[in-house]
């Protein structure tokens, strides 16, 4: 009975300790797949892009604990205070390394306990000033929490273990006293990592030379996969039927899109302002049909947004589409660029950008002056020109203009501009009033 009961205090003193000392967290797991084939990844770089700051995961270690505030806030100790820092690898695979800081010499207490609280290991060590490293065996679990107290300081990570071992007792055994290594450099930037339910996060996967990205802005635990697939139809969805057109798709990478340029509504003379009268319209360059099953549609902003400001909105795309953020702009052209990678901060200035990613982006005909591309990704970007506010035409086989879904503080909109003489893309922002081509994006 006593045993019963120690236990349950040991679970309660745990609870009350998380709720009040910790902050809550989620999990976010990463892998990949070429096509459907595994791919091991490298390393992952995860930047925050709303409030800036970035940390990068190792193999094997390709799972990432985000830690966010809410309610009461936990005391910061500063960049030299006492703090345990995230162990390695992890999921562990048959033991891991955990490290930590003493900011002055005295007596430090450890504590690891199971998911149900129930306490597996407990001892102190008087440790000198600087950084200390344990090893960590577990038992059989999957998960289980680490918990250092150093004077009124506290500090505690989680500890997933990959496989189910059995047979022997949890163990823990100290290492010594070390200098800050790159695993635990790493692990300073990863605690250090600024986070908020509903930042924008953009993940960016590396598997030998190659790079997928994706972003999200996650609000509970979550599993990415990425693709490394690219140049063939998006594995399960090769075409999509739509409004009594049929659309190839494209895989490029992590990012499924429409091979052609949106096509659906009834024909309006480009005089006319498009309104949300329910009825969905479209122009046409030089107001001809043809020109339309050549290039595709031209819209303004509100029409291709369906009268939605909300960034990554389905607009006119079908179902399970959207149009592109501005962000999932930069990772295309981060991805299909020869010399630029994804996240780069090259990718978030305005007017010409990149290297080679509009050549590469670019259909192999159909560019006036010499100014086809080589369309290595299978993009196939048109020169459809635009329709300008005044109700007439431009640019037809000089220029491709396509919105995003993204829109500037000022309100006006931001797109991309493929150019005959150009082999970079060209970002910049403009009035809703313009007629633009649309691509859409599949949902991840």
């Amino acid at each position: 009975m006593k045993t019963k009961i120690f236990i349950t205090l040991t679970s309660l003193l745990f609870t009350i300790l998380s709720a009040v000392g910790q902050k809550p967290s989620i999990e976010l797991i990463f892998t990949a797949i070429d096509n459907a084939a595994y791919v091991q990844l490298s390393s992952i770089k995860v930047i925050n892009r709303t409030q800036g700051g970035d940390t990068i995961l190792y193999w094997p270690d390709t799972v990432l604990m985000l830690n966010y505030m809410v309610g009461i806030h936990e005391t910061d100790t500063g960049s030299e205070g006492f703090r345990v820092f995230q162990n390695h690898p992890n999921p562990v695979v048959n033991r891991t390394s955990i490290s930590l800081y003493v900011p002055e010499r005295d007596k430090v207490s450890l504590i690891i306990t199971d998911i149900s609280g129930r306490e597996l290991i407990r001892t102190e060590d008087v440790l000198d000033q600087g950084y200390h490293s344990y090893r960590f065996t577990p038992g059989s679990g999957s998960l289980f929490f680490f918990m250092a107290q150093w004077r009124e300081s506290s500090s505690s990570i989680k500890i997933l273990q990959g496989s189910s071992f059995s047979g022997h007792a949890a163990s823990l055994e100290y290492l010594g006293a070390e200098d800050p290594s790159p695993e635990v450099k790493a692990a300073a930037d990863i605690q250090a990592f600024p986070f908020d339910l509903g930042d924008e996060l953009l993940y960016i996967a590396n598997t030998g030379d190659l790079q997928a990205g994706m972003t999200d802005a996650p609000v509970s635990d979550e599993t990415y996969t990425f693709q490394f697939a690219t140049n063939i139809p998006c594995p399960g969805t090769p075409t999509v039927e739509y409004e009594g057109h049929i659309y190839n798709t494209i895989q490029i990478f992590s990012q499924c899109w429409l091979k052609e340029n949106l096509n659906v509504g009834t024909k309006i003379n480009g005089t006319h302002w498009m309104g949300n009268n329910g009825v969905k319209e479209k122009y046409c360059y030089g107001n001809s049909e043809d020109s339309c099953a050549k290039y595709g549609g031209l819209y303004m902003w509100n029409e291709a947004m369906q009268y939605s400001s909300i960034q990554g909105a389905q607009g006119l795309c079908p179902a399970g589409w959207h149009m592109p953020s501005d962000e999932e702009w930069k990772i295309l052209e981060g991805s299909v660029d020869s010399f630029y990678e994804i996240g780069d901060d090259y990718w978030d200035a305005y007017q010409s950008r990149g290297f080679d990613a509009g050549k590469n982006l670019k259909s192999s005909s159909g560019w006036v002056n010499a100014g086809n591309g080589v369309d290595m990704f299978g993009f196939t970007a048109l020169a459809g020109g635009d329709r300008g506010p005044e109700g007439l035409f431009y640019l037809a086989g000089y220029k491709g203009f396509f919105w995003s879904s993204t829109q500037r503080e000022d309100y006006d909109k931001i797109y991309r501009n493929l150019s005959e003489t150009h082999d970079v893309v060209q970002r910049n922002h403009i009035s809703l009033l313009l007629g633009l081509s649309i691509r859409c994006l599949k949902d991840e």
